[in-house]
């Protein structure tokens, strides 16, 4: 067993040849850890080794015929600079941000007032569907991250305290940040050292200042804190990988010293050192491309996360609207995206058009960055539009299915997807849902299956005689007067085409995420319609109209 050259190395041959004895002493720690069948890169990383107490949890591994490289990768290596990290919130941010920073090598308490929550993931439930999580929770809970209600004990033990709990959306469209004001009290009353208070949830401009002001108001002194925006840019269903590889990592902090300590946390990341792992989470960041950190004021760095998600709105009801314009053109989308997207100015990313917009951060995002520009008095009336457009487009693809079936009233139809987009069990504000829901209205029957919204779905609507919840693919089609595609599972997009027309009572499929090329569709026997594309229309079905 053997692990890459150490970087001290140069620094303990020089130590070794410039003290007697220490030759002697190299000799007797390597014997003794070859003994073990440890082989170290050198002697000072012999030294640390023992020091740190690793070779028991090495030995340990080797018990269970875990490779002793990949363990000193992960617990020897990333034990370096540990620093001692509270995340307060469990949620979709907030877990995936609590078992990244174990990750990369820091210990964690995750806090959240939930006292079921905390016992589920204490006991390794990860609660969400999201990539990776189950086996970081597995590797490193009641470990590297505990999980507790107790916020003071987290505040008092942790250098940094990172506040991921929800921002929703008011009925001003306004983010609600009644979340962030009591937790931001409740640090406040046990604060006895100098802490970093990062926001972490996505919050309008001003928001840090707020912070402070409530800290303050708490009897805290100015000096004993600072507080840092660090906006995330995750996507759920990746959100893993999403923050181990980020584009980049924005810091938004107004002294120095708050600064060094967020640089020193994610350093494993931007110096490139968390990529040297084997058992690294595979990503677009390597060693050598490492992902940037920019340093940006706290307003700065705020309004850098709402401008991002609100551009990326943008994007998709700008192709969504274009889509449109295809339809009534007899154009296809997909080419002309294909030719936006190729122009390196614009790239192809977020030019797929379907259904809408969902999720727990466009919407709400949107709505929220509007309304501060309205209160600072800028004119952001695009917001809108694009807003307009993205609720339009449900309504145009339940167009779609009238005009494919005529009535809707009584019909069975096959639903695919209830998430807000795919690999994900987030069913907040998804389109999807929304149109469900319609269809519902309209006096449809539904058989829906989701690969993973179905148990959340079903405490929004619950089963009936109108809503039904699938077992699978198949047993959603069978004997459906039309199957719609509403999100965009991987799967979704490899049906067994044969057997899908054999299963349905008509061979309609009516697709709201573009997986299908109409032509394939057509020769497997299907009336196929999408979003911007010309309907393909079976023989039988152009000769009933016809008649």
């Amino acid at each position: 067993m053997s692990v890459a050259a150490d970087p001290e190395d140069a620094d303990a041959t020089r130590l070794s040849g410039s003290a007697g004895g220490f030759s002697s002493l190299e000799g007797i720690i390597d014997f003794s850890l070859r003994e073990q069948g440890f082989v170290l890169p050198s002697f000072s990383a012999g030294l640390r080794f023992i020091a740190s107490g690793a070779w028991l949890g090495a030995l340990q591994y080797s018990k269970h015929q875990v490779s002793f490289d990949s363990f000193y990768q992960r617990e020897y290596l990333s034990m370096s600079n540990p620093i001692q990290i509270a995340v307060v919130g469990s949620g979709y941010v907030g877990l995936v941000a609590a078992m990244c920073f174990a990750e990369m090598g820091h210990e964690v308490i995750c806090v959240d007032n939930d006292e079921r929550k905390v016992a589920a993931l204490q006991g390794g439930d990860t609660l969400i569907h999201e990539n990776h999580l189950p086996e970081l929770l597995e590797r490193y809970r009641n470990t590297r991250v505990r999980f507790t209600t107790d916020l003071a004990e987290a505040t008092n033990e942790c250098a940094a305290i990172f506040i991921a709990v929800g921002t929703p959306q008011s009925d001003s469209g306004d983010a609600d940040l009644s979340y962030v004001e009591a937790v931001a009290s409740e640090i406040a009353r046990h604060i006895t050292s100098y802490k970093v208070i990062v926001e972490k949830s996505t919050v309008p401009v001003y928001t840090n200042e707020w912070i402070r002001r409530v800290i303050e108001r708490n009897g805290v002194n100015r000096e004993m804190f600072d507080v840092v925006s660090n906006p995330e840019f995750l996507r759920e269903g990746t959100a893993v990988a999403d923050f181990l590889h980020p584009d980049r990592i924005v810091v938004g902090a107004d002294s120095e010293r708050a600064a060094a300590l967020l640089n020193d946390i994610y350093a494993p990341l931007t110096g490139g050192d968390y990529y040297k792992n084997r058992d690294a989470i595979a990503g677009s960041c390597t060693v050598a491309a490492p992902p940037p950190l920019l340093q940006t004021s706290t307003k700065s760095a705020e309004i850098i996360k709402h401008a991002s998600n609100a551009f990326l709105a943008v994007k998709i009801s700008f192709i969504n609207a274009v889509s449109n314009l295809c339809e009534a053109a007899d154009a296809d989308v997909e080419q002309v995206a294909r030719g936006i997207g190729l122009d390196s100015r614009i790239g192809p990313k977020f030019l797929r058009p379907g259904i809408g917009y969902g999720g727990s951060c466009f919407p709400k995002d949107v709505a929220a960055f509007r309304s501060v520009a309205e209160q600072m008095g800028v004119d952001f009336n695009m917001l809108s539009e694009v807003e307009k457009i993205n609720a339009n487009q449900k309504k145009r693809f339940l167009s779609k299915v009238r005009s494919a079936l005529w009535t809707l009233r009584g019909k069975k139809l096959a639903v695919l997807g209830l998430a807000f987009k795919g690999e994900t069990d987030d069913i907040r504000e998804s389109p999807a849902i929304d149109l469900v829901e319609m269809l519902l209205a309209e006096g449809c029957s539904v058989a829906a299956y989701d690969p993973a919204a179905m148990k959340r779905t079903e405490t929004e609507i619950p089963a009936s005689a109108q809503m039904r919840y699938a077992s699978s693919v198949e047993d959603a089609a069978v004997d459906a007067d039309a199957l719609l595609i509403l999100t965009d599972w991987p799967e979704f997009a490899k049906l067994d085409l044969r057997k899908l027309n054999a299963t349905l009572r008509y061979p309609i499929v009516i697709d709201g995420r573009n997986l299908y090329d109409p032509n394939v569709m057509l020769e497997h026997g299907f009336t196929y319609m999408s979003i911007g594309r010309p309907a393909a229309t079976h023989v039988r079905d152009q000769t009933a109209v016809l008649a």
